[in-house]
Formats: C-alpha cells, sequence, structure tokens
C-alpha cells in the first residue's frame, strides 16, 4: 500500500439568462467569471494561490482541477472549494453586465450533461505504479467503474424512445468504449492518457473520466475512496477472479437505466450479475486485503462506509436519501409528482434536475434541501472557506501556492504549470518541482522571506 497522490477535475456549465432582449454569448460570460479570480486580466489557464487551476475547457465550460492532495478528506473540501470559488465570482460578474448596461442571472452548475444532449465531465486522477502492468490493472478496474455508479451517480431524467425515464448516471450513457486516450470524441472507462506530472520511471497517471460531478461530500468521499482501495489492492496482487464483463459499454448503460438495482450483465465466464453483487465481491476482497495490511483509518472507514451503503442499496435504498445524489434527486422528484400529480415528462421536472446542480447556495435545489432537511456533511464550511486560499499543506501544491503569492506580492509576472514555477521578466528564473509528495522548496522558501507576512496574506 503506497501514498498516494489524487485529486479531480470538475467542467461546469455555464448559462446566461438575461432580463432583456440583449444575449450575451457566453465566452463573454465566462471572461467576467475570469475577472473574479485574477482581477485586470482574463487568462484561459490560471492557478491560484490554494494551488488548484481554473481555465477554460473545450465547449467554453470552466474548469477546476483540485491541488494535489494525498488525503482524502482535503479533496473532499477542496472539491467545494471549488464551487465555493465560483460561487464568489456570481455577484462581481454580474456587476460587469451592469456597467455595460445589461442586466440577468448568470448560472454555474455542477454536473454532467445540457439540455442539447452534451455532456462534460468530472474526471479522477490517481497517481499509480508505474511497474505493475497498467493493462492487467484496467481489466479489473473496469467491471469496478462500471458498476460503482450504483452510490456515486447524480442521476438525470432522459427520453428513451419518445417517453422519459429516471438515469442513475449522467455519464453512463456518453461512454463509448472499454480504453483510449481521447476525453471527447470516444470516451472511455479507462483513459490511457499517460501524465504523471511526476517522476515518469516511477509513476502514471490513472485517469478516469466516467464518473458524475457530486454536489454531495458524502459521494464524493465514497467515489474516490472507493477507487483508491480498489487501485492500491490491485497494484498490491490482490485482484477479483473471474469478474471481466461481456460488454462493459453495454453493462455501463443497462446498469444506469436500471433504479430497481435488479438488472444483471454478462461476465465473461458466462454467469450473469447485478452491480450490486459485483460491487459486493470487490467488497469482500478488499477486506482481506486490508486485513493483510498495516492498519489504515482512513481506508477501514472507506470500506465500513462502503459495506454499509451496499447493504441498504440491497434493502432500503431510501434510507440513503441525503448521501447519494441520484437517490436524493429522485426522492425529491418522487415527492413531487406525488403532490403535483404530473408524470417524468412533465418539463418542471426536468427543471429540477437542472436545479438540483446549480451551485448557489441561495438558490441551488440541493443547498436549499440541505438547509431544509439536512444533508449529510463531512467537512465544515470553515474548512472550505480556508481552502480557497490555502493549499493542502502536505503536498507539491503548498509549494505553488507559495511561490502565486510571492509573485504577486512582488508584483511579479509569472507562469506556472504542475512541475514547473518560473518567473518572467529581467531576473528570470524557472524552479522545477517534480515531487508532489513534498510541500517544501529551498528556492521557494528564500523568495518568501524577502516578502512580509501581511504582504503574503493580507
Amino acid at each position: 500500500m503506497i501514498k498516494r497522490i489524487f485529486g479531480l477535475e470538475c467542467e461546469y456549465g455555464l448559462t446566461f439568462s438575461p432580463t432583456g432582449r440583449v444575449y450575451l454569448p457566453i465566452e463573454k460570460i465566462l471572461g467576467y467569471i475570469f475577472e473574479g479570480l485574477i482581477p485586470n486580466s482574463w487568462p484561459s489557464n490560471a492557478f491560484l494561490t490554494n494551488g488548484a487551476r481554473f481555465y477554460q475547457d473545450t465547449g467554453c465550460h470552466p474548469e477546476y482541477s483540485t491541488p494535489e492532495c494525498d488525503d482524502l478528506i482535503d479533496l473532499v473540501i477542496h472539491d467545494k472549494a471549488g464551487e465555493r470559488i465560483l460561487e464568489s465570482c456570481l455577484p462581481i460578474a454580474e456587476e460587469r453586465l451592469r456597467e455595460e448596461g445589461l442586466s440577468g442571472d448568470i448560472f454555474i452548475f455542477k454536473n454532467n450533461t445540457d439540455s442539447l444532449g452534451n455532456t462534460y465531465g468530472s474526471h479522477e486522477n490517481f497517481l499509480m505504479r508505474r511497474d505493475v502492468d497498467f493493462w492487467k490493472v484496467s481489466e479489473q478496474l473496469i467491471p469496478f467503474f462500471v458498476t460503482r455508479q450504483i452510490y456515486s451517480g447524480a442521476g438525470k431524467i432522459l427520453r428513451v424512445s419518445g417517453k422519459s425515464q429516471f438515469f442513475i448516471s449522467q455519464r453512463a450513457q456518453h461512454i463509448h468504449e472499454k480504453t483510449s486516450s481521447s476525453t471527447t470524441s470516444s470516451r472511455s472507462i479507462i483513459n490511457t492518457r499517460d501524465e504523471p506530472h511526476s517522476d515518469a520511471e516511477k509513476f502514471r497517471r490513472l485517469h478516469i473520466i466516467l464518473g458524475d460531478s457530486n454536489m454531495s461530500e458524502f459521494a464524493t468521499y465514497l467515489k474516490v475512496g472507493t477507487a483508491m482501495i480498489v487501485l492500491s489492492m490491485i497494484e498490491d496482487g490482490y485482484t477479483v477472479p473471474h469478474i471481466d464483463l461481456e460488454e462493459p459499454v453495454k453493462a455501463i448503460r443497462d446498469i444506469s437505466r436500471d433504479t430497481s438495482l435488479l438488472k444483471t450483465v454478462k461476465l465473461e465466464d458466462g454467469r450473469a450479475l447485478t452491480a450490486l453483487e459485483i460491487q459486493q465481491a470487490f467488497w469482500d476482497r478488499a477486506g482481506e486485503y486490508l486485513q493483510s495490511q498495516p492498519p489504515n483509518k482512513i481506508f477501514s472507514e472507506v470500506h465500513e462506509e462502503w459495506g454499509r451503503v451496499l447493504h441498504l442499496l440491497s434493502t432500503s435504498p431510501m434510507q440513503l436519501v441525503r448521501e447519494i445524489d441520484w437517490i436524493t434527486k429522485k426522492w425529491l422528484m418522487e415527492n413531487y409528482m406525488a403532490n403535483k400529480s404530473c408524470g417524468w415528462d412533465d418539463p418542471r421536472l426536468s427543471m429540477m434536475d437542472l436545479q438540483y446542480h446549480d451551485i448557489s447556495r441561495k438558490r441551488g435545489l440541493f443547498y436549499l434541501l440541505a438547509e431544509r432537511q439536512g444533508i449529510r456533511k463531512l467537512v465544515d464550511e470553515d474548512a472550505i472557506e480556508q481552502a480557497k486560499s490555502i493549499p493542502p499543506q502536505t503536498t507539491r501544491a503548498k509549494v505553488r501556492g507559495d511561490f502565486i503569492r510571492f509573485a504577486r506580492a512582488k508584483n511579479r509576472s509569472y507562469t506556472v504549470d504542475w512541475t514547473y514555477l518560473k518567473l518572467n521578466g529581467y531576473w528570470e528564473e524557472t524552479i522545477l518541482c517534480m515531487d508532489p509528495f513534498c510541500p517544501f522548496n529551498a528556492r521557494v522558501d528564500e523568495l518568501l522571506s524577502q516578502v512580509p507576512p501581511n504582504r503574503l496574506y493580507p
């Protein structure tokens, strides 16, 4: 079991609803969002003082990549910090509209599909060992990721044969391959992109693009935590035998369509199992693996929660309302249909489907539910607020955040990437940071000593 670096990338949906007849292109709106983060500039790729990356992705989506994390709770905190950072940009962007004589509302959604059927991603990244056979690891991971949606899916209303139906996952219907290097034209269960942003002789990056964006902190925790356990056990030789799926792409779509969780999918050995049964096989094997390893508090807690969730999914899934996104959303919609005597085809339900993912805590359906009836929280709001500007203190992200603070305090032009820090101009200097586990850099510490603390942390 190795220490691991991991992170999330989240592409957000962005729309503008004008109160008059003047409509601005989304590119212009996104520019106002960027101005809220970095005044007096409009970059398409910016690293922030918390070590995260914020940029414009394909389709004019704002995308937030968390800083490198080595702690699961830190990751949950920094994923939520991305929401809060974007939310804090909304008043600034709307004020810019008013300055131009325009008015309207800007909406940012943490979801994965738009009304035209386009999709945008929520990507997971895990640093993994280079010395293990990537393809053998992938074959084991595919059935795990295909079935993980039963607790990580965000839920979605889709029309099938002219009839609206509730699906478990937003991304499942957009997956076309088992493996691929593309993230747009041929989306896959396992992405083969190999950009470790570290020592390439020791590590490679496992890039997962099939997951949904989660509003629930617990769903994010369980989604990433279970993947960490399964990846570690496979790397250490603890595999689940005879678990290969006959048609993984068909399976991920079939599972998503069945909210009863009774649908079976075919395995290569001829058996037919439900997603719950496949997840149970991974949970059982993970238990054997953890017993063979030194105690790991986080892994033990994730494994316990994983088992509890699988049990409730098989017996009384509605007990997972306020923890699992797709179940919470389905519960809200079914209550609404009962009150309004309407069906899945009602356009108000499609609006609820979207509003669940609104990151504004004043109007987002998820946050209104959290305020009125409670949603399970894992981290407190003070920690999320701090993470908007402070990086994790145990990874390379700390060095990056410190460097950006120095450059801004000294009003120096700079360029930053995952593995290097560069001061531009007459005294040009480049600092390499190849070790993602290292939170210290002697040269950056030397630079920081030149600036009073009150200018670094105003």
